[in-house]
C-alpha cells in the first residue's frame, strides 16, 4: 500500500544539519516534512491549541533519542499515553550507544530505529511503510466513526429490525417478532440499508462485524 499524497513526515532532532539533510532527502522523494529542533517543541505542537490533536493525514515521526531538554524517549512515552503510535508511527534515529534502548522501544511500540549514519534508501523505505500503516489506521478510524454516526441516525424501531435482519430472520418472522406488518418491516429494512449505505443483509452483517 502506497502512502497518500498528503502524507507528512515530522522530524525531531536537535542537530540542524540532520534536520536539513533529512528534509532534503524526503523532498527529493516527494515526501513533505515539518521539522522541530527539540522534543519539547514537538510536545508543544501537540498540545498548544490542539488539546485533542489527532492527525488528519498519514504521518510518521523521525525522532532522535538523545536531545537537550526532553529526551526522545520521554516524548515517546507521551505518544504512548495518548495512544498515537498507530496513527503516528515512530522511527528512532540513534547513535551506536543508543541501539539497545531503541530495540527496547520497538518492543514497546516504536515502528523501527535507524542507526546514524543511516542508509538513505533503507530509511525512506521504512518511512514509506510507516506512512502506509498510518494511512491504513486513519482509514479504519474513519470507517468506525462513519459506522457510529450512521448507527446513531437509526430510530429505535429501525435498530430492532436491523438486529433481526443481521441474525438472518426473513421479513415475515421479523414482523411476527415485532408485532408489525410485513410492509412496515420492508419500509424499515429499506431505511436501514439506506442509512447504513449497504445493499444487502450480508453487506450489513459484514459492516457491523468490521469486515
Amino acid at each position: 500500500m502506497q502512502p497518500t499524497e498528503d502524507a507528512l513526515v515530522f522530524i525531531v532532532d536537535d542537530d540542524a544539519g540532520v534536520r536539513e539533510a533529512l528534509a532534503w532527502l524526503l523532498r527529493s522523494r516527494r515526501l513533505p516534512t515539518q521539522s522541530f529542533e527539540s522534543a519539547d517543541a514537538f510536545a508543544e505542537f501537540l498540545t498548544t491549541g490542539n488539546p485533542a490533536w489527532q492527525p488528519k493525514q498519514p504521518g510518521c515521526l523521525l525522532l532522535d533519542v538523545r536531545m537537550p531538554g526532553m529526551s526522545g524517549l520521554a516524548l515517546f512515552e507521551q505518544l504512548i499515553e495518548r495512544q498515537l503510535l498507530d496513527v503516528l508511527p515512530v522511527i528512532f534515529l540513534t547513535g551506536h550507544a543508543d541501539v539497545p534502548t531503541a530495540v527496547d522501544s520497538v518492543k514497546r511500540g516504536a515502528f523501527d530505529f535507524c542507526e546514524k549514519p543511516f542508509s538513505d534508501n533503507a530509511l525512506v523505505d521504512r518511512i514509506e511503510q510507516a506512512l502506509s500503516r498510518s494511512a491504513h489506521t486513519l482509514q479504519s478510524l474513519r470507517t468506525k466513526q462513519n459506522l457510529q454516526h450512521n448507527l446513531a441516525d437509526l430510530t429505535e424501531r429501525e435498530r430492532d429490525v436491523m438486529n433481526l435482519v443481521v441474525e438472518g430472520f426473513p421479513n415475515k418472522l421479523i414482523a411476527d417478532q415485532l408485532d408489525i406488518s410485513v410492509r412496515t418491516v420492508e419500509v424499515h429494512r429499506a431505511r436501514v440499508f439506506d442509512k447504513m449505505n449497504v445493499k444487502s443483509a450480508v453487506e450489513l452483517a459484514n459492516l457491523l462485524r468490521g469486515e
